[in-house]
This record gives structure tokens, sequence and C-alpha cells, in this order.
């Protein structure tokens, strides 16, 4: 891998794993659109690694209470906010855990098609923006979602495994339908990607154990490093800019992108 290459897709999954615009469909389509060689399963392992540190750095005060309250509700100390917003999370996580198990080599070979990436990045932006325009202000917070809530968004994620969706876009889809805020449906989603992220990350590993290949360390180091930086600074600036503006932006860069898709590859 040549630094271009290193910098480009490190910061590409940075910024697109927490945007509502589909990482996968941009990973997918960066080796698609260039004559780069794949860049190993290695690599992928880094950027998920420093994208689970910007999401667990950034969370880390509520990540603190929230796993301090989960192991007191196992001892019988109750449940609290906290607590619950943990069980939550678990919760929602296994639907996506479940049917990606079970159709991952499915999805894998079958459905990373440019085309299919630009349907999904119309379609589900165009669900995205009416989400986004049914619920323009007010709404409830994380810490208020209720066990529907909670089966539905997990539900929801789950068709982030078809490439061009966006987990994240998904899921704060589904928190906005259910009437939950902008910042409470984002926040929601990104502590949801922890796990995700995680999982998928354990998969990769498995997956670079087996293999012999040598590794470029080097950039694997700063793969994870610009991918965690970057990641960190869109948590940060993306709760603050949908606060101000919404998701409309992201909604004309999805019909844009698979628009130019779709008149590309058809």
């Amino acid at each position: 891998m040549d630094w271009l290459q290193v910098f480009l897709l490190s910061i590409v999954q940075g910024l697109t794993e927490f945007l509502p615009i589909s990482s996968s469909a941009h990973l997918i389509l960066v080796p698609v659109l260039t004559d780069w060689e794949d860049q190993g399963l290695a690599f992928d392992v880094a950027l998920h690694i420093g994208s689970l540190a910007a999401v667990v750095l950034y969370f880390r005060h509520e990540l603190v209470r929230m796993t301090a309250s989960w192991v007191g509700s196992l001892g019988g100390r109750g449940v609290n906010e906290d607590a619950r917003l943990a069980w939550w999370v678990l919760l929602a996580t296994l639907p996506v855990c479940i049917i990606g198990f079970a159709f991952r080599d499915a999805v894998a070979l079958g459905m990373r098609s440019p085309l299919i990436i630009g349907v999904s990045l119309i379609g589900f932006g165009l669900l995205l923006g009416y989400a986004d325009w049914r619920r323009r202000r007010g709404g409830r917070s994380e810490y208020q979602l209720g066990l529907r809530d909670v089966l539905l968004i997990g539900g929801a994620q789950a068709l982030a495994l078809i490439p061009g969706t966006s987990r994240s876009g998904i899921t704060i889809t589904a928190a906005l339908l259910l009437g939950m805020s902008r910042e409470g449906a984002a926040r929601f989603s990104f502590l949801l990607s922890i796990p995700v992220i995680a999982l998928a990350g354990g998969l990769e590993v498995v997956g670079l154990i087996r293999e012999a290949h040598q590794v470029d360390w080097p950039a694997v180091l700063v793969g994870a490093i610009l991918s965690g930086i970057s990641a960190y600074l869109c948590i940060h600036f993306f709760l603050a800019f949908i606060k101000r503006v919404g998701m409309q932006p992201f909604v004309v860069y999805r019909l844009l992108l698979g628009g130019w898709l779709l008149w590309l590859f058809w």
C-alpha cells in the first residue's frame, strides 16, 4: 500500500462510519473507482479498531456509568436509566448479529455491486429525508426508549447488511420515525455501533489469525490512528451540525452519489 491509499481509506472509514452515508459503500467504491489493490484484512481490522476507539473515547463517561449500573442490575441493585440504556444497546444488537451470521456470505458475495449500492443510497436516503422532515423539533432522548422502540431500531439495524444502506443512517431513520430527537437518535445510533464494530472487528481478527500474509505494520498503525482521529471529530461535529441543520444535506449527498452510480454502472 502507498501512503495516499492509507490516508484516503483511513479518512473515508473514520468519516463515513458514523455519518448516515454508508461506510461500506464508500470502502467498496474506492477500489472500484481506482486501480488500487485490495488493502488487506489487517488494514481493515486497524480501521475498525480506530473507529471503535473513537466512539468509546467520545462516550467514555456515559459508558462508565452504563457499565457500572448494568453490572449493578445483574447483582440485584435495580435498573436505573443507565442500566436500562445498557440493556437496550445489547438487545438492539441481537438482530444484526443473528442475521449477519446467517447471511454473511450471501451479503458479501452477492450484494456488493455498485448498482445495489446506488439503489440503497437513494431509497434509504429518501426514507431518512422523510423521517427528518417529519421530526424536525423536539422528541425523546436515548434514555426515554421503550422495549418496542429498541426492537424496531435493532431490526432496522439489520438492514445495514445491505451495502449502501448505512448502519447509522437506518438506525437514525428508525429512531426519528419513532419520535426521538435528532440528537437522541444519533447518540443511540453511536452507542449501538460499539458492539457492532467490536463484533465485526473480532470476526476480521479471526480471519487475520488464519492468514499467513505479512502485515505492513506502519500502514496498519497509521491507518488506525487516522481512522480514530477522523471518527472522533466526525462524531463531535455531526452532533452539533444536526442540531442546527438536520439530516437533509446528507440526504442530498446520498441522492447525488446514488444517481451517479446508477448512471455510471447501469
